[in-house]
């Protein structure tokens, strides 16, 4: 019997396991669909869409860099134990390999190892989010990654122009303990800068400040949860009296990500 694509994607659909596994099902029960689905149960597969439904807040972040380029590689899983698990990090850790190789959609190559993990551990496993930095003619890349139990859960890749590896590992180091959400002002959304005006000002009126103070008040402020946010203001964490633009002296940040785990 021929078995076609549309058969392995109406199993697929009915029992939340993987192409691949939906085509043996097929194969090993002549294009029988009920069969199938009684076959891939009997193999502890079928459970695969009850598990995809559960939160994978948990996992490991791998780091590969090769030269001037850099690959972060997010695996979520649910639990902490599958994820400092020597299978589940050799797994973030090769992905990151092939994406530093091949680009970020080098991902799909990993789908049937996942689904067999997924299986084998039974719990809820995807690949998160990846980035690849990659640096240009007179810019650098570097790394930094935190690691708790044997996984890494913080992970930092950041590209430099006019500066040394040495600067750009500081900057990927400070990036990872301040988890700066934008490189510049001009990056935060207008919405986001509007929302955070309105409350400033809200709480500046109620605490009666006098009238001619408050515009300079309310831009303190403003300004203040800029510095939390943008990178380029951020205090320096190893010397706090200088912002990061100050401390690059001149160079600049092309690029950077971050990934932690649960954030």
């Amino acid at each position: 019997m021929t078995i076609t694509a549309k058969d392995v994607q109406v199993l697929r659909q009915s029992t939340g396991v993987g192409m691949m596994d939906a085509k043996k099902a097929l194969e090993a029960n002549n294009g029988d669909m009920d069969a199938a689905t009684q076959w891939l149960r009997v193999q502890g597969l079928a459970s695969a869409a009850k598990r995809a439904e559960r939160e994978a807040g948990e996992g490991a972040v791998a780091v590969v860099r090769d030269g001037s380029v850099a690959a972060i590689v997010e695996l979520r899983c649910e639990t902490d134990f599958v994820a400092k698990s020597d299978e589940f990090v050799s797994l973030a850790d090769e992905i990151a390999a092939r994406v530093c190789v091949d680009g970020e959609g080098a991902v799909k190559q990993f789908q049937e190892n996942i689904e067999v993990m997924l299986t084998t551990l039974k719990e809820n496993i995807s690949i998160g989010r990846v980035y690849r930095l990659e640096a240009g003619p007179d810019e650098v890349v570097d790394t930094y990654i935190h690691h708790q139990s044997g996984r890494g859960v913080n992970a930092v890749g950041v590209v430099l122009k006019g500066a040394s590896e040495e600067v750009a590992h500081e900057i990927a180091v400070h990036i990872a303990f301040a988890k700066p959400n934008y490189l510049r002002r001009e990056d935060v959304p207008a919405s986001e800068v509007d929302a955070e005006r309105k409350t400033v000002e809200e709480i500046t009126l109620n605490e009666g400040k006098p009238a001619a103070a408050l515009p300079k008040i309310i831009e303190g402020r403003l300004n203040g949860w800029f510095k939390e946010r943008v990178l380029l203001e951020q205090p320096y964490v190893k010397d706090e009296k200088v912002s990061v633009e100050k401390f690059l002296n001149g160079a600049t940040i092309s690029a950077y990500a971050q990934v932690v785990i649960g954030g």
